[in-house]
């Protein structure tokens, strides 16, 4: 359909086909639905996108809260494992220390030292002024048993020290046993003549006797009665062979008339250890052996070393 508009003059000033305009008006109407549409699908696709976005964030934080989950798990049974090593180790500590108890109560007793001196049963006393020691709570199964190491650990230093002492103190008395002289000098043989005044065998005048002698068979051993270095060995003047042996504290011995010396000066010797052979050299009267003890060159009676007083 064409309207045809005139003028004043009669001319035709437009013409408006209604079918052209009826298709422009269909095609823009299409054209505004094609871009609503297109506007909402992009709107629709954005929020799709924003969604799917948002679930795989969500579940990245599941999967992390799982791993988490997971090693906390692990932990605690890695950290209960770990506390019942502990508990056990703790067990086998106090078993020892017990022990050491024990054993340091039955070294007191042997030393015959007075009761308090070396006390296992108890600590130590200490003491000092409080320096203010900040008082900590502590909670929980591995600070208990921690602490309960350290206590130990602290008991077991203690109890180390006290048997190092003892142990030296034991030490030291072994030692002065040793070398302080004790027992007979002989292996075999008897006592003809003590420490003193008596009559010389020689001269029948009274005369002072240094030592004591014991009779036997010749060659009958001659043994050290404590440990010591040989500071004399050959011939001397009245004595002939004689041994001299020096021990510790001042302590002196001496084994003279013997048939034949078996050690010489600078020896080592210990208790015990055969270091002549009894003889008659020197100013003798038989087979025998004179025994002399002195302490800081004062002589003493040898019976009361032989007899263990």
């Amino acid at each position: 359909m064409r309207i045809i508009i005139l003028n004043r003059l009669g001319r035709a000033a437009c013409c408006v086909d209604f079918s052209q305009r009826r298709s422009l008006l269909a095609g823009g109407l299409a054209a505004l639905t094609l871009f609503a549409c297109a506007v909402s699908l992009g709107y629709a696709l954005a929020a799709t996108q924003e969604g799917a976005g948002e679930s795989a964030r969500i579940a990245a934080l599941r999967s992390e809260i799982s791993s988490q989950r997971e090693m906390l798990t692990s932990l605690r049974t890695s950290a209960d494992e770990q506390i019942n090593a502990l508990a056990l180790r703790l067990g086998d500590i106090n078993a020892n220390v017990i022990r050491l108890n024990a054993l340091g109560g039955r070294l007191t007793d042997m030393a015959d030292l007075d009761d308090g001196e070396f006390d296992f049963a108890n600590p130590p006393a200490v003491g000092g002024p409080e320096e203010g020691v900040e008082s900590v709570a502590v909670e929980g199964q591995l600070p208990r048993l921690l602490s309960d190491v350290d206590t130990l650990e602290a008991a077991l230093d203690q109890q180390s020290m006290q048997l190092a002492a003892l142990e030296g103190l034991m030490l030291n008395r072994k030692l002065d046993e040793r070398v302080r002289p004790k027992g007979r000098p002989v292996k075999a043989g008897f006592i003809s003549s003590f420490f003193g005044r008596r009559s010389d065998p020689l001269t029948g005048k009274s005369a002072w006797h240094k030592g004591i002698d014991f009779a036997g068979k010749t060659g009958t051993e001659v043994v050290a009665v404590g440990d010591g270095v040989v500071s004399w060995s050959g011939k001397r003047q009245g004595f002939g062979n004689m041994v001299e042996i020096k021990h510790g504290s001042g302590y002196v011995t001496r084994y003279a008339h013997n048939q034949v010396n078996l050690v010489a000066v600078g020896d080592r010797v210990s208790q015990g250890q055969t270091i002549a052979l009894m003889g008659s050299t020197g100013r003798s009267t038989g087979s025998h052996l004179h025994f002399e003890v002195l302490q800081n060159d004062k002589v003493l009676d040898p019976a009361r070393f032989v007899r263990g007083i």
